[in-house]
């Protein structure tokens, strides 16, 4: 009998110091889960990946640019909206010259009679413009909470680098609006 409650007390020690190694396992992985947001932006903000809304940091102290009055370039402004929104350019096309800071205007008016959170996302063309279009203040830098049936004009300061391809004659600035955290009905398209 005496080899039974040694045996039962070897399993009660084993079963705790493996309920104890559990834990420490577990409490290890949920840390690493908190710590990969803090090394994913890191490793972003290292390699440029995944930097489409972040603000041109350079731009604000290039406030003596040279503007380069020789060339034209045509800036069109496309929007698309997805979900409950109606989102577009106050104007459809612009010429500026190269290094000039610029100000266009979009509008975006909320639909619904509940607010809506949203998030806008850049896009360009052609691709090898994307470099030289410098945006120093852009709605799409931050999210945007809409009221019901509120409508707001939101501003977009940009400067095209003097360094553009001289074959870029036209440079595409669009826009995709969407709705973040959208109803289960709305995001099915029920």
């Amino acid at each position: 009998m005496s080899t039974q409650q040694d045996d039962s007390r070897v399993d009660r020690s084993f079963n705790r110091s493996m309920l104890f190694k559990l834990f420490v396992v577990a409490a290890m992985m949920f840390g690493f889960g908190f710590a990969l947001v803090p090394m994913y932006r890191a490793i972003c903000q290292i390699t440029g990946i995944n930097n489409l809304v972040q603000r041109d940091v350079g731009v604000r102290e290039a406030k003596n640019t040279q503007v380069d009055a020789s060339r034209t370039v045509s800036i069109e402004l496309d929007a698309n909206a997805r979900g409950p929104l109606q989102f577009k350019p106050e104007q459809s096309s612009l010429d500026i010259h190269p290094g000039e800071v610029m100000t266009v205007m979009y509008q975006v008016t909320n639909e619904q009679s509940r607010t809506v959170k949203a998030q806008a996302i850049p896009s360009y063309a052609p691709k090898q413009a994307t470099e030289y279009f410098k945006k120093i203040e852009c709605f799409c830098f931050t999210q945007q909470t809409l009221a019901p049936n509120e409508t707001k004009r939101m501003p977009v300061v940009f400067v095209v680098d003097p360094k553009l391809p001289k074959d870029v004659k036209t440079i595409t600035l669009s826009y995709t609006f969407f709705e973040l955290d959208a109803p289960k009905s709305v995001a099915k398209g029920t």
